[in-house]
């Protein structure tokens, strides 16, 4: 199992700020922002380059949760805002083989990243 597949059926524990049929969302414990939280699916996707067609419905569902967690976490306007990153593969800075989402938000974020 996965750390990510252990949160989810909470043998660890971690700070959950959603939960819905496709995914749990939580803090992480290494914050790059002020706001930075996990989205992971409960279905186990090892990186999204990984993702087949029967994958659609649960990826589409991270990023309906992305968009109701910023609301929740008060990050959903154009004045403040929010950026998602999907990191696949060692050079991206992937590091739990079970793709996820980052919701980072809290100041400004400059670009390019990394």
């Amino acid at each position: 199992m996965t750390l990510f597949e252990k949160i989810i059926a909470r043998e660890i524990p971690a700070d959950i700020i959603y939960e819905d049929d496709f995914c749990v969302s939580f803090r992480d414990i290494n914050p790059k922002a002020p706001v930075h939280v996990l989205i992971v699916p409960k279905k186990v996707i090892p990186r999204v380059g990984d993702a087949v067609a029967g994958d659609q419905e649960t990826l589409g569902a991270l990023l309906l949760a992305a968009g109701k967690i910023a609301t929740q976490l008060g990050v959903n306007s154009t004045d403040k805002g929010f950026r998602l990153v999907i990191n696949h593969g060692k050079d991206a800075g992937e590091t739990v083989p079970h793709m996820h989402v980052h919701l980072l938000a809290g100041r400004e974020l400059g670009w390019p990243p990394g």
